[in-house]
Formats: C-alpha cells, sequence, structure tokens
C-alpha cells in the first residue's frame, strides 16, 4: 500500500492520545491529517458524522475520542460513561463502514478484562469472568466498541483494527482532582497541596492496589507500528493466536503507594501522604500480557522510564498552568 497521499482522520485530537497521535504522524510526513474538534463536528450525531465522511473523504481513521476517567468520574457519571462511549464509536465505526474506509484503529482500554483476572492479563481471557463495577460502564462500552469491529471484520471483510493498552499517561493529559485518571489526578493534588503550603495529601484507596502505566508516545508509537501492518499479515497472525485484539503493555507496574511517593517527589511536596481507606481501590492488579505484541512485532522496544515520564508530565502540567 503506498501511504505517502493517504488522507488520516485523527477523532479526539485535542485530547491527550489524539494530540499524540497527530504529533508522532506529522513527523513522518506520510499523511494529511484530518482532525475536527467539537465545534466542527458532533461526533455524538450519526447524520454529521456522514457528511463529515462524505466531505473529507479520509482513507484511514484513528478513533481516539472518548469519555474517560478515574474511579470517582466512572461511578458518578456512568451513564454518561456507557451512553457516549457506545455512541461515539458506533458512529464513527459506522460511518468508515459506509464509506470504505480502508483502516480504522479503535483503542480500547485494560479495564475490559474480568476484576480478578489471571495475571499478566492475556487477550483470550476477555469476557471470562464479572467486571470491577467502579468501571464496568467504561468496560462495556469498550468491549461492545472492539466486539464491533470484530464482527464487522467477518461480516463485511473490513480492516478494523482493535488495541487495549494499559493505563496511559503523558503530554496535554487531563487535570482534575476527581473526574481524573490516577497519575494527573496525583500531579493536581499534590502540586495544588505544594503550592498552598498543606501538611498532608490524602490519596484514593489503601495505596495496595497495583497498576501498570505507559508513557503516550510509547503506546502511539507502538499502535501505529500495528495499524500499518499489512492486512494479510496481521490477520493471519491474530487467526493464529485465536484473538481478535492486541494488548499494548509496557511492563511498568508499581502499587498506588509507590506511584505517589514518585510523584510526591517530583512535585517536591514536603508533606505527608495519607491514604484514604474510606475510598475504594478498584481492581486490585492490571497487568497485561505483552507476549502476544512481543510475537507480532518481533523487536525489542525500550520504554519511557515512569520516573523520567512522570517528569516530563509534570513539566507540562506546569506550562499549561503557570498561574496556579
Amino acid at each position: 500500500m503506498k501511504l505517502k497521499y493517504k488522507k488520516l482522520f485523527v477523532t479526539g485530537h485535542k485530547g491527550m492520545v489524539g494530540s499524540a497521535f497527530v504529533r508522532i504522524l506529522k513527523k513522518k510526513k506520510k499523511f494529511k491529517i484530518i482532525v475536527a474538534d467539537r465545534k466542527k463536528l458532533d461526533l455524538e450525531n450519526q447524520k454529521k458524522v456522514d457528511l463529515f465522511f462524505k466531505k473529507n473523504k479520509p482513507d484511514m481513521v484513528i478513533n481516539a475520542a472518548a469519555l474517560a476517567g478515574g474511579i470517582y468520574a466512572n461511578e458518578t457519571f456512568s451513564a454518561d460513561f456507557i451512553d457516549k462511549n457506545l455512541i461515539i464509536q458506533h458512529n464513527v465505526i459506522k460511518s468508515c463502514y459506509k464509506y470504505k474506509i480502508e483502516k480504522l484503529l479503535f483503542l480500547g482500554s485494560s479495564c475490559i478484562y474480568p476484576r480478578n483476572c489471571s495475571q499478566p492479563m492475556h487477550e483470550k481471557y476477555l469476557l471470562g469472568n464479572y467486571l470491577e463495577k467502579t468501571n464496568e460502564a467504561y468496560a462495556v462500552a469498550k468491549i461492545a466498541g472492539l466486539k464491533m469491529c470484530e464482527f464487522f471484520n467477518k461480516q463485511f471483510s473490513t480492516d478494523f483494527r482493535s488495541v487495549m493498552p494499559t493505563n496511559i499517561y503523558g503530554l496535554n493529559d487531563k487535570y482534575h482532582e476527581k473526574n481524573s485518571h490516577v497519575i494527573p489526578a496525583m500531579i493536581m493534588k499534590f502540586h495544588k497541596a505544594k503550592s498552598q503550603n498543606k501538611k498532608f495529601v490524602k490519596v484514593w484507596g489503601t495505596g495496595k492496589a497495583k497498576r501498570e502505566f505507559i508513557y503516550v508516545d510509547d503506546m502511539v508509537k507502538l499502535c501505529l507500528k500495528i495499524f500499518l501492518k499489512p492486512k494479510e499479515k496481521y490477520y493471519k497472525f491474530l487467526k493464529r493466536k485465536k484473538i481478535s485484539f492486541l494488548n499494548i503493555g509496557s511492563g511498568q507496574e508499581l502499587s498506588i503507594k509507590k506511584l505517589s511517593k514518585i510523584i510526591k517527589k517530583i512535585t517536591k511536596f514536603d508533606g505527608k501522604i495519607i491514604f484514604d481507606k474510606t475510598k475504594k481501590d478498584g481492581t486490585p492488579r492490571k497487568l497485561l500480557d505483552n507476549s502476544s505484541l512481543n510475537s507480532f512485532l518481533k523487536e525489542k522496544r525500550n520504554f519511557v522510564k515512569l520516573e523520567n515520564g512522570l517528569s516530563k508530565t509534570y513539566d507540562d502540567f506546569l506550562k499549561k498552568n503557570k498561574k496556579k
């Protein structure tokens, strides 16, 4: 496939993941990048999505648009999480089929796996048990998206690929003490506590839960390697492995307690860390099995070390919050 003149539509380009795709793709200079913010395109409106595809005629699509957040946001706005994510991904996938898009990349999440899943979590473990209640709405939506891609491929021979990344962090994240994911929420909390000379920071849960993290640029680069592999080679591999998507993990796992200590150090907060055990931990552990990805790409990767990635992320936060 000649990619030089391909038009690639990236949804959610203002978010952390979408903006990373745009930033990295521009360096390749092989694609004409198409983007549209909410004012230009309402992804929750199928007619408008259809009209956008008809007018702009993208060859490929990367769907990075999603409503996402941490435990508090998932539990508080669970109806929004299942409703908006189902609608957005359905509209994008349906338009990709209708307008015969060559390739679609759908991004899922490691929260699709059962709460008490065997570790590390292999692609085959999907739907093997009950989901974690704190993010069930988001997980159900993401499972529906990857299954929609799988079944469209089966019935219509489309090329709709799905990847399931581990917890992503990095530049251009969304910062909120309650609604954000754990890393941006902690950065916001510790930075605010330092600025206000507070004596302690409260961290949700016991601190015992373990999480795996990947720097957004590392995740995007792996996604693009998967996305740009020839169709025949990709699906032949999945068929042999009896899976329909690929995990993307880094192997960099640590407890929330250890993570909080690293962020405390990076933000130069001098106070104490108090764990609020009245708040939920969520899934006890989420470590992805990367064996399928390693077997497919057959290359060594050097991931950004967590502490280095967190330092870059905090520097980016400071640039965007100079007045805070």
